[in-house]
């Protein structure tokens, strides 16, 4: 790691050589092979369906994330994804969803799109990119989303193959016993290939690419905009920049033994760039509680108690969060925190005070927008904070 505290140190980065000259992954399949090489038998990625600090957990090392995301880049293939065709996927936070984010962008290019969005807005989006798959949820209780990407489907022609996600695996006892038998019903509405993903993986190799790997820079994905003024806009990634905003976090902040809780949704730039591009740079091990990340039933309540299971060392959180976890007391031992990074507004000054008073740990603000593949501007983690200025 750099030191980041002052100007000076930031030059002198820039200063070690251009930025052409650095060895770094051509493609995302080196990017991860890379740390499998260096941190196989490191955890990569934890996520756990429910919020409690005992309930299931499901881990996998960066050697077996490697596996998983190389069998789904051959199966996207296999289903006739080429360089420039596109993966979509309409999910909440799950492995999957890590895993069809990069698996998309070693296969062709891949495209999150939000899944709280209306059926029309998302199948705007899908025919706005031509996605060729789509990756979401099979049906499940207390969401609508494999009847709203059914209804998005119907009119967008270009989606030849529907893959599911059955979020059954991760309960355990009884729940995992009762959901099927209670499993809401999703009457096919389009004309669509319906399968389920992880069956589909399975059958894909899980050691090698059975195609071959791009090398030169290239757009690697489609994420949309907010769509606050109208129909959301879509932004091409190229892959340069993802792996940029790896380079950044792990030169600058994080080391192979960093934990970063993340209850972020991987349909937006901060949690797919900043965050997973540099836990794939750094080694580190990030953490995605429940599907809907902070807005998942009990994560406030349980949030310092994750803190404690996970040993987090950094915690990803945006204003609003930081001030309904305010609500809460810290019941939990915290002790391993080392920062808070908060992005999307800026922060109020009173906000920052209270934080620190509560929990003796310093806030990071950091700007980005998804047009610019995300991070722009952060303050530095050992140097003077402008509180409010977002770096």
């Amino acid at each position: 790691m750099s030191n980041f505290a002052t100007a000076a140190d930031l030059k002198a980065i820039e200063a070690e050589m251009p930025w052409a000259d650095r060895d770094l992954a051509k493609s995302m399949h080196d990017f991860l092979g890379r740390t499998r090489t260096a941190h196989g038998a490191r955890p990569a990625i934890s996520y756990q369906l429910l919020s409690g600090p005992e309930t299931k957990k499901v881990t996998l090392t960066w050697a077996e994330l490697h596996a998983k995301v190389t069998q789904a880049a051959n199966l996207f293939r296999s289903l006739g994804v080429g360089e420039k065709d596109v993966v979509a996927f309409i999910l909440p936070n799950a492995m999957e969803t890590a895993v069809t984010l990069l698996g998309g962008a070693v296969a062709g290019i891949v495209n999150p799109i939000n899944p709280l969005l209306e059926p029309e807005k998302i199948s705007a989006i899908l025919r706005e990119t031509g996605a060729k798959v789509v990756v979401t949820l099979k049906p499940f209780p207390k969401t609508d989303l494999a009847q709203k990407v059914s209804e998005a489907v119907r009119y967008a022609p270009s989606v030849k193959t529907i893959l599911e996600v059955d979020l059954v695996p991760y309960l355990s006892g009884l729940k995992k016993l009762i959901v099927p038998l209670v499993r809401p019903k999703n009457p096919v509405q389009h004309n669509a290939t319906v399968k389920d993903f992880r069956t589909e993986m399975a059958r894909m190799p899980s050691d090698k690419l059975t195609f071959a790997d791009r090398t030169e820079d290239h757009v690697a994905a489609y994420f949309h905009t907010g769509g606050t003024t109208g129909m959301p806009k879509v932004a091409q990634h190229k892959l340069s920049g993802m792996v940029y905003n790896g380079w950044l976090g792990a030169t600058l902040l994080f080391k192979p033994t960093d934990v970063v809780i993340c209850p972020l949704p991987m349909f937006h730039v901060f949690a797919c760039y900043p965050i997973l591009m540099s836990m794939i740079a750094s080694g580190a091990h990030v953490v995605f509680p429940t599907p809907q990340g902070y807005r998942g039933e009990g994560v406030f309540d349980n949030f310092w108690k994750l803190v404690e299971r996970y040993r987090v060392t950094y915690m990803i959180t945006v204003p609003t969060a930081l001030a309904a976890l305010m609500q809460w007391p810290v019941n939990a031992d915290i002790s391993s925190l080392k920062n808070a990074f908060s992005g999307s507004s800026p922060l109020p000054v009173e906000l920052y005070n209270r934080f620190k008073k509560e929990t003796g740990i310093e806030i990071i603000e950091c700007y980005g927008l998804t047009e610019a593949t995300c991070l722009v501007s952060i303050n530095p983690p050992d140097g003077v904070k402008k509180i409010g200025s977002v770096g």
